[in-house]
């Protein structure tokens, strides 16, 4: 095992098995970061697709994540090679791309994110290895391939059609499974009630490719007790809660027994999202 790969928390847990259970990051500050990490969970992702954090405050929040022993995952905002090379380049010890529709976007993620002779990513950032143990670029170069993490949204339609194709390509680590945007794709929203049957059983099939290929698996989830049904469920990565959503819940809750409720009346995640 490189040092690369004894300093990143999500790669050691992929190869422990069981569920890694992480944060996600969209409001931007080191400060914020550091919070979330404290928490306990095994890696943060710092969202850049709809979380208000621009480019350098993402490579601010990588180091600040990885200087606690947390891995720091960057969510790009497409599939754009450029996307891809800032934030490996910033340090992160993984990506999830979001909005992939064909095996052919997955082929041209993956050939982003390795280095040659296995991809087209460019070499020359002196940020990256920063964020491990601040190995020699050289030496980062070598073992980059073999340790960064790459994560695929299945969110699409056409994804989910070709789900066992992308999750058999070299170089996919892992799919991960947006609940919202996947049920909208297949014309099953989730709404206040909980998932429609066809929802659950394309999350169910997403897994089964997943695994099926050697592959782990993840959920965005909004609560405790989701992210524990799919823990249980067989779910390798798992997001428990979103900072703002947190903050949010926090504060209702707080005010709410403040003004005369009772502790575990109310119910929700505030994300109209039970898991059902």
């Amino acid at each position: 095992m490189n040092s690369l790969q004894e300093k990143s928390r999500i790669y050691q847990a992929f190869k422990r098995g069981g569920p890694s259970f992480g944060g996600w990051q969209m409001l931007p500050g080191t400060n914020s970061s550091r919070a979330i990490a404290r928490s306990g969970v095994d890696w943060i992702c710092v969202d850049c697709e709809h979380g208000n954090i621009d480019d350098g405050q993402m490579h601010e929040a990588v180091v600040a994540i990885a200087a606690t022993g947390v891995s720091p995952i960057v969510r790009i905002t497409a599939n754009e090679p450029w996307m891809v090379k800032r934030a490996l380049d910033a340090g992160a010890h993984g990506i999830v791309v979001p909005l992939i529709y064909t095996v052919d976007d997955a082929k041209r993620l993956v050939s982003s994110a390795k280095f040659p002779p296995e991809g087209t990513r460019g070499f020359g950032s002196p940020f990256s290895p920063q964020t491990f143990s601040n190995e020699t670029m050289t030496y980062y170069l070598q073992n980059a391939n073999s340790t960064l993490i790459t994560i695929v949204q299945i969110e699409t339609k056409s994804a989910l059609e070709q789900v066992r194709e992308i999750a058999a390509l070299p170089g996919v680590d892992c799919l991960l499974i947006g609940p919202f945007d996947l049920g909208n794709n297949i014309g099953r929203p989730i709404l206040a009630e909980g998932m429609h049957p066809e929802l659950v059983s394309a999350i169910d099939s997403i897994k089964e490719a997943a695994h099926a290929e050697g592959k782990k698996v993840g959920i965005y989830c909004t609560s405790g007790e989701q992210s524990r049904m799919y823990a249980e469920k067989g779910f390798d990565v798992i997001s428990i809660a979103a900072d703002v959503l947190a903050l949010q819940a926090q504060f209702s809750e707080t005010l709410r027994i403040a003004q005369g409720g009772k502790v575990g009346e109310a119910k929700g995640t505030g994300a109209g999202y039970d898991g059902k």
